[in-house]
């Protein structure tokens, strides 16, 4: 698979073997082919051309069963505004925010967020607090989308919640977990093991009831299928959603895993579980 821009490794699993056995980079039709030897296909790639439908839509075509969301889904996804607008129209809420494009002259008005509108991983997402340093926010996300998206900067703790169809496609809600520390939970913090969450997250009835039905009402909304992680800003006038992620992060370090292994489900089982829903 080609790479295009946002779309950058996060990390090389010790072992794995080179794209076609040899150190060479396999074309559309060499990847049917190795795609077609296998009996079912886990696209656990972050980013754009892997899980924003590329990789579902090369499955497809392929004629092989793979793990997570189809190619609506997960392009629905991976581009933020447009989850934004899938949000407001069933009702979850979101940060007040706009796109911008380099010809777009944006004044500063307050703290704000700014990230690229497609990317993976965290990738070109910094926050702003001075004025003097939109500009550069800007051309980083803009380096690595064509759009970025700026929104107000929400005052909350964070939590995700992780849903997951079974086979028998029934939805398993996993314990939320709340990310602990300050400032953007970005790139490095993600991948270098650094990363302090308190599962479960201490919520109340109220509060934990909301986030589970805001978490699935997105999950049905987007169409996921497999596992997808919804992260929200619990605030003091309920959850607003930060993204969805229908690929995300099994290395040790991510969130789900340790999540569906404190409701109970360790690793190997919920592999199992998303192998046998693939489709």
């Amino acid at each position: 698979m080609v790479a295009r821009r946002g779309s950058r490794p996060v990390r090389r699993a010790r072992g794995c073997r080179k794209s076609d056995g040899h150190g060479g980079v396999v074309g559309l039709a060499g990847a049917v082919g190795l795609i077609r030897s296998c009996a079912v296909v886990l696209p656990v790639v972050h980013g754009p051309r892997g899980e924003d439908g590329t990789l579902a839509a090369l499955c497809e075509l392929a004629g092989v069963a793979y793990v997570g969301s189809g190619v609506r889904a997960g392009a629905l996804a991976m581009d933020k505004w447009a989850t934004k607008l899938v949000a407001e129209a069933v009702g979850v809420r979101t940060a007040a925010g706009l796109v911008a494009t380099r010809a777009d002259t944006l004044a500063f008005t307050g703290p704000v967020v700014v990230k690229p509108v497609s990317s993976g991983s965290s990738h070109g997402v910094t926050r702003v607090d001075r004025a003097e340093h939109l500009a550069g926010a800007l051309e980083l996300a803009l380096s690595l989308d064509d759009r970025a998206l700026v929104e107000e900067v929400v005052h909350g703790r964070e939590i995700d919640l992780a849903v997951l169809r079974a086979p028998d496609d029934t939805l398993l809600v996993a314990p939320a977990l709340e990310v602990v520390g300050e400032g953007v939970f970005d790139t490095e913090t993600k991948y270098d093991g650094s990363a302090v969450f308190r599962l479960p997250a201490d919520l109340d009835d109220v509060q934990r009831k909301e986030l589970e039905a805001a978490a699935v009402t997105m999950y049905e909304a987007l169409g996921c299928r497999g596992v997808a992680r919804i992260d929200f800003f619990l605030t003091a006038s309920g959850p607003v959603l930060n993204e969805v992620n229908t690929m995300p992060g099994m290395t040790e370090q991510s969130q789900v895993p340790k999540m569906f292994a404190a409701a109970g489900l360790p690793y190997p089982e919920l592999l199992d579980l998303m192998v046998c829903a693939a489709r």
